[in-house]
């Protein structure tokens, strides 16, 4: 039966890993599918000089991308390279000139997938993008078709793993975020240039992705509410576990009598929920659905062999289709068509929140702090102070019950202003519905 080819186009640590997956697994990947997948065409910009697996055979190298796209002996093109500006050019000519595309691209996905599927239904062809959310985990999959007949009414997520391993470090060794991050960064799970993992960039565009996956609407990244790590402390982690908590960066969706609300935020929860337990540069997704209930999904999050597995899983999923000629595919997003999203503001939701305070001290901190509070309807519930030697930094925390975050809100603006504050007062959710 004759080959399904395959053009790839960026080299880097995924392009890399699937490359080494298409040679050292060709004879399964052969057994599976009753064909073989073939790589006819690679391409990045020191071309010259990558390694090209010698079992692949002669293999077309070109630094010009429009020459994968247009070589009339590639069926699939993936996209690699990451990014939306030249990522999109390579995808939008791949489509016109009716080549499937695999692609590993968060960025473009979220920014701009459905309007990508649309044209490619028209073109009668396939995208495919598992790998561009957690990395090893086809949650794209279970979403799509493994648990398509429920009615997902919650979906919970770590989505990036150099966030989760900087918060799960800092736990453990009670070290800084400063000392912490600069080890990720030599051990290469950080980028020289932190800031889409640290404020919750990378992990926002992922859960647009997800939600729309899950919910069945068009998701813009700039409607979910973000917030990123960098305050985060091994202080907080302490008084965290006084709580019987610990802190990570949660991606949560949630159906709500109001619409669906959406954030990307670091939050307490329990330790003795299964997400406290995803430790290091893991990935994992819980999904609540209204029949099957909860089901939980782990693995690695990123990684040249792990994300490879996702992108070569999707290059077989296409080239089945191709050698069948079957019309009836499945959209990556799951819905025929997204609906439009009406975003339902974060601030709308109640939960009882952790306000962490550094002051100078004296009389009258907390009964000015307190009424604060009082005036916005928030009660109280508890007040921790651990030993400190010192009171010209003195930290404690205030835990509140349930309440609107709009009131959060207003009261921690209103309690900046106070002058024995050293900072403004970091508030985190507790998410007890885990």
């Amino acid at each position: 039966m004759r080959e399904v080819n395959v053009g790839i186009v960026g080299l880097g640590n995924v392009g890399s890993g699937t490359l080494a997956i298409l040679a050292g697994n060709a004879d399964q990947i052969a057994l599976k599918l009753g064909f073989r997948l073939k790589v006819t065409a690679v391409c990045c910009r020191s071309v010259a000089h990558k390694p090209i697996p010698e079992s692949l055979g002669p293999v077309f190298r070109t630094a010009d991308w429009r020459e994968v796209v247009a070589h009339p002996d590639v069926d699939i093109v993936a996209e690699l390279v990451g990014g939306t500006t030249v990522a999109a050019e390579i995808v939008e000519a791949a489509i016109a000139n009716r080549k499937s595309v695999v692609t590993a691209n968060k960025e473009l996905m979220a920014a701009c997938g459905p309007e990508i599927w649309d044209r490619a239904i028209h073109a009668g062809i396939n995208v495919a993008m598992e790998a561009s959310v957690a990395g090893g985990i086809p949650i794209h999959a279970v979403l799509r078709e493994g648990i398509s007949g429920d009615r997902i009414t919650a979906l919970y997520g770590i989505l990036n793993g150099t966030c989760n391993y900087i918060l799960t470090e800092i736990e453990k060794r009670d070290a800084p975020l400063e000392t912490v991050l600069a080890e990720a960064q030599q051990l290469g799970y950080a980028e020289a240039d932190p800031s889409a993992d640290l404020d919750g960039i990378d992990a926002r565009s992922k859960l647009a992705i997800l939600a729309a996956l899950a919910f069945g609407e068009k998701i813009t990244p700039s409607d979910i509410f973000m917030e990123g790590i960098r305050r985060i402390s091994p202080l907080d982690f302490r008084y965290a576990h006084q709580l019987g908590h610990t802190i990570r960066l949660i991606c949560a969706a949630r159906q709500t009598p109001e619409g669906l609300i959406l954030s990307v935020r670091p939050a307490l929860i329990p330790r003795s929920t299964i997400l406290a337990g995803v430790q290091g540069a893991y990935n994992a997704v819980w999904v609540k659905g209204a029949y099957g209930e909860d089901t939980f999904y782990y693995g690695r999050g990123a990684g040249a062999l792990p994300t490879g597995v996702a992108v070569v899983s999707d290059l077989m999923r296409v080239a089945r289709e191709i050698r069948s000629g079957s019309p009836e595919r499945v959209s990556p997003f799951a819905h025929e068509r997204l609906g439009k999203y009406r975003p339902v503001s974060v601030v709308l939701q109640t939960r009882g929140y952790y306000l962490r305070f550094r002051v100078k001290d004296r009389p009258g901190i907390l009964a000015g702090l307190s009424g604060i509070l009082a005036a916005k309807n928030i009660s109280l519930e508890a007040v921790l102070q651990l030993p400190t030697g010192t009171k010209r930094d003195l930290p404690f925390v205030i835990t509140v019950e349930p309440t609107y975050e709009h009131a959060i809100r207003e009261a921690v603006a209103q309690m900046a202003q106070l002058d024995f504050l050293l900072e403004p007062p970091l508030a985190l959710p507790m998410e007890t519905a885990l």
